[in-house]
């Protein structure tokens, strides 16, 4: 079910990408027949890279007048040249600059298309991670979806609606905001418990299930992301809700040595040493947990979406009564959790809603964000393939008193390797 979802959507996105007249790279020229015993040719490919930028005022306005000459765009230092500058303000397209024709070649000679300078509406894809949801806090995450709904996805936008849990959903991108209002319905908490995660089965890397779980809302992600790449020349904001992710939770209290409740789960701190092999093990769970999220950025910001992450916990302050934890492992539990959150977003320009309670000022602001931006392009001049991760920044002149965010970095898809 899950490939037949992704072959639509990717089906779907590629024709938004068509309709709305995405710029392609300039077609190589073919490549001539090499005499047999002469050196061997080698070809350099230049990358389009389009970054979206948000300038805002001292009064936190959007300022909507820039000009493609006030804006200086450098990656890893070195300036380029800006060929394309889009305006989007209030949901609406206005292209200032276009990129340059490609190159003609041999064959078929196209008319040039007619610039769509008036197409409106916003894409957004909205991740239920429901695997990482609290089940009894299922009333306040319908809840939060419903302002979602009534807040950040209006007439006009396109978005798509996908789960990693028990809640089965998976909507193709749709105009509909009905579809969203009737998959609110069916939204549910599926995450672990404290004592499930204790109690659970370990494996050679920690907690198993806990592993699982993550690798799945991982890859769900990764394949959705993977798809929005075939989108060029807009702003893509991905909604992730999820109560966060931390690979060694409870470690003292797994081990049965937590210095408040040592023990109570029947498990002793020579078994629980025994029962994972070493105490030592699962050092490395943070390190590998950081290697999952830089993945994710990355392909985020190669696709130049945004991840938007929200905790719908609110602003936790302790445990349940009904869980009985050392109040200081919870709190790293929760500290962790949040801060994976907090790297999704921030790495990829986004902002991460945790320990808040005010959704309806979140929301207001990510809907800003991505009503009015610009959409800048360039063609790389830097030559070197082995540089994966690239650097950028955004500078304005003749400008005082505007501030321009923009992504920092994007990251080149691996080349794949020869075949034999």
């Amino acid at each position: 079910m899950k490939s037949t979802f992704l072959r639509l959507v990717g089906l779907a996105l590629l024709a938004l990408s068509t309709g709305l007249g995405a710029q392609a790279p300039a077609p190589q020229a073919p490549k001539a027949p090499q005499a047999p015993g002469s050196a061997a040719t080698f070809r350099v490919a230049i990358d389009y890279v389009t970054t979206d930028v948000i300038a805002r005022n001292g009064e936190d306005q959007f300022v909507a007048d820039l000009t493609k000459d006030q804006f200086e765009i450098y990656e890893d230092g070195v300036k380029q040249s800006i060929t394309s500058l889009t305006l989007v303000h209030g949901g609406r397209v206005h292209n200032l600059a276009t990129p340059p024709a490609p190159v003609a070649t041999e064959g078929l000679i196209l008319p040039v298309s007619r610039p769509r300078n008036d197409t409106a509406g916003r894409i957004f894809l909205i991740i239920v991670d429901d695997l990482h949801l609290d089940f009894r806090n299922t009333g306040r995450i319908r809840d939060l979806f419903k302002r979602i709904s009534k807040t950040l996805v209006h007439e006009g936008d396109m978005f798509s609606i996908v789960s990693t849990g028990p809640s089965s959903l998976a909507i193709d991108p749709t105009y509909d905001r009905k579809v969203l209002d009737e998959s609110i319905k069916k939204i549910t908490g599926n995450g672990l418990k404290p004592a499930d995660i204790i109690q659970g089965a370990e494996g050679s890397d920690g907690p198993s299930e806990v592993r699982y779980r993550a690798h799945v809302a991982f890859s769900t992600a990764f394949d959705m992301l993977t798809q929005m790449e075939k989108i060029n020349n807009r702003r893509k904001a991905v909604i992730w809700v999820s109560n966060g992710y931390d690979f060694n939770p409870f470690a003292e209290s797994r081990l049965g040595e937590d210095p408040v409740f040592g023990g109570r789960f029947g498990q002793t701190r020579e078994e629980g040493k025994d029962q994972q092999g070493m105490t030592g093990q699962n050092q490395f769970a943070d390190a590998d947990l950081a290697r999952e999220l830089s993945e994710i950025t990355r392909t985020a910001n190669r696709a130049n979406a945004t991840l938007y992450t929200i905790d719908p916990r609110g602003l936790v302050a302790g445990t349940d009564l009904d869980e009985q934890l050392d109040p200081n492992e919870y709190s790293e539990y929760v500290r962790k959790s949040q801060d994976s959150l907090r790297v999704l977003a921030e790495q990829t320009g986004g902002i991460a809603v945790v320990n808040q309670n005010n959704f309806e000022k979140a929301l207001k602001r990510i809907d800003a964000e991505t009503s009015d931006y610009y959409m800048l392009g360039y063609s790389s001049t830097n030559p070197d393939p082995l540089k994966r991760t690239r650097k950028i920044e955004v500078k304005l002149v003749n400008r005082p008193g505007v501030n321009v965010w923009s992504r920092t970095s994007y990251s080149l898809r691996q080349t794949p390797k020869a075949e034999k």
